[in-house]
């Protein structure tokens, strides 16, 4: 059953996308107060990045499940899977911009500079370039979802835009993999 106009998911996907990437942003730029959160445990903030890596992790094979399930036609996987990763998606930002506005900022990078110029930065970037890329999409795509049923959504540009979300969100997330191993395993 249709929970939202179909021809009104451009406009709900946009706006969804304005409001999420101005909290992120107003995160990451250091305009949220730390003082309006409460201050966890150190031992839980140290643990967020660890948790996070899991989570990106979880969502890998989730997206890969969820995209293997609908080359087959088993929707209703395809649904749990996608939701699944929307929820863990979720749940690492939510723990991601806890932790940058508890603490300040994000975390330095301790190894060499030419590490962090022409390997960890541009790895970075990409990873945060594509996640901010997905928003969108994955707004859209989800709107799709839940604005047509199954046989209108073959009429959609779901499976399109979807298949383009979903290989962003894996590099995206494998990505995230990279600098968590670099910035605290390898340099760490």
């Amino acid at each position: 059953m249709a929970t939202l106009s179909p021809d009104r998911v451009p406009l709900v996907a946009g706006v969804l996308s304005a409001v999420s990437l101005a909290i992120v942003f107003a995160a990451a730029g250091g305009y949220v107060p730390s003082s309006v959160l409460p201050a966890p445990p150190e031992a839980v903030l140290a643990a967020i990045p660890t948790v996070n890596v899991f989570i990106s992790a979880i969502a890998i094979v989730t997206i890969a499940t969820g995209w293997r399930a609908i080359r087959r036609g088993r929707v209703r996987t395809h649904r749990r899977a996608m939701g699944s990763a929307v929820g863990l998606f979720v749940t690492f930002l939510t723990l991601y911009l806890y932790r940058l506005v508890v603490t300040g900022g994000a975390a330095s990078f301790a190894g060499p500079d030419e590490i962090f110029q022409f390997v960890y930065l541009p790895v970075l970037i990409g990873h945060v370039g594509l996640a901010i890329v997905c928003i969108p999409l994955l707004y859209y795509t989800l709107g799709l979802a839940v604005s047509h049923d199954v046989r209108g959504l073959r009429e959609t540009a779901h499976a399109k835009v979807g298949r383009v979300a979903a290989s962003l969100w894996i590099i995206s997330f494998s990505l995230g993999i990279v600098v968590y191993l670099l910035g605290r395993v390898v340099y760490g």
